[in-house]
């Protein structure tokens, strides 16, 4: 049974090797731009999550074994991913809001997240039977970071959330451990964020083509703020011919090799932001991740878990217990270019989670191919899609 302890700094070095986790060393796979996928807005420097300031993702990947599914030794194409606001070392919250689309699924701490609008540690994503893990897992390590709070107690409703990875790993073995949250986390990082079967995304399928991890970002122009909209997706989601790439109808042209034809799978979107947003409007811009989704060919079937989270960076100190807080915010009217941003920025990021996945054989020999960089700008030029 394949086991992984990160316990002494001999095992963290092991843990880099066997975990694959996303380190600082920049983005090596080609993305959407890359192969010239026209897409709309002005990305920021790593066109990531992480280019809203303070924000960090850490990655921890497992893949083990080949052949027949023995439940508990594998194959195993699973992991987990982290988000954090305001990096490792903040103990601040900001606020926050979620929004579900279709339901099936999971996203702990929702509650009090729609009553109190404040985020208040990590977002973590990660397997459909791994959620309890991992939030249990961020509990300690919160406890082990941080400080009880100013009444002197210990705290924490986690936000966990999860897509389905089953066709590919061993769901059902819960090979995913509290130490690899701990990785995860431990390692999260800003800059460039590795993308496709990485973390929580090793094992998805998007659109029957393997998916997983996706990022990108958007920079408004002075006049609307400057501001920034970073979005991160695990994409497991859609049917084959559904998907739409630059309004081409893709996945029509490229019917090889699909997986289930059934949208049975789930995305989680997390959207960030600089903008200086209430919970009330953070709940807003989480909608409009939906659109972005729409762009891509999603109709969000129903046996899809298609949940969003979205948070603000700005404002610190709003969650301190004591004394009245000056907050700023943005005027409802001064949120359309915010609004656009997050649609942008959610397209892309799934496209970019298809280009740098790999294909993937997992249980029972099961085959997910990765979209063939050649026949989508083929079917681009086609199309007259294709920008370069």
């Amino acid at each position: 049974m394949m086991r992984f302890r990160i316990l002494t700094s001999l095992a963290a070095i092991l843990c880099l090797l066997l975990c694959a986790p996303t380190l600082a060393l920049g983005q090596t796979k080609p993305r959407a731009r890359d192969l010239g996928v026209p897409f709309d807005g002005t990305p920021g420097r790593n066109n990531a999550i992480t280019d809203v300031m303070g924000v960090e993702v850490g990655h921890t990947t497992l893949i083990s074994g080949s052949g027949k599914l023995k439940v508990g030794e594998g194959p195993v194409r699973t992991g987990v991913t982290a988000v954090l606001p305001r990096g490792r070392n903040a103990n601040d919250s900001v606020f926050g809001a979620w929004f579900t689309l279709n339901g099936n699924g999971e996203m702990t701490g929702t509650t009090w997240l729609e009553d109190s609008g404040l985020l208040d540690g990590p977002i973590m994503i990660t397997n459909t039977h791994s959620v309890g893990v991992v939030r249990d897992a961020v509990i300690a390590w919160k406890v082990k970071h941080g400080n009880p709070d100013m009444e002197g107690y210990w705290w924490s409703l986690p936000v966990v959330a999860e897509t389905w990875d089953g066709y590919l790993n061993d769901i059902n073995g819960f090979h995913v451990k509290a130490e690899h949250a701990f990785h995860a986390l431990d390692s999260a990082h800003s800059g460039p964020v590795e993308e496709g079967n990485v973390g929580g995304g090793t094992g998805m399928v998007c659109n029957e083509f393997k998916g997983g991890i996706g990022t990108s970002s958007r920079v408004l122009d002075a006049k609307a703020g400057g501001y920034t909209v970073g979005v991160l997706v695990q994409c497991n989601y859609g049917r084959r011919d559904q998907l739409r790439i630059a309004g081409v109808p893709v996945g029509k042209e490229i019917p090889e090799h699909p997986a289930y034809g059934e949208d049975t799978g789930s995305i989680i979107i997390v959207v960030a932001t600089d903008a200086p947003l209430i919970p009330t409007q953070l709940k807003r811009l989480a909608r409009r991740a939906s659109l972005g989704l729409g762009r891509d060919g999603s109709y969000s079937g129903d046996g899809s878990g298609d949940i969003f989270v979205s948070f603000s960076t700005a404002n610190p100190g709003a969650a301190s217990p004591q004394g009245v807080r000056d907050l700023k915010m943005l005027p409802n009217d001064s949120l359309d270019p915010l609004f656009l941003a997050t649609v942008q920025a959610t397209e892309e990021a799934i496209v970019n989670a298809m280009v740098a996945a790999e294909t993937m054989t997992g249980i029972d020999d099961h085959t997910v191919i990765a979209l063939p960089h050649d026949r989508l700008r083929e079917v681009l030029k086609k199309y007259n899609r294709l920008e370069k």
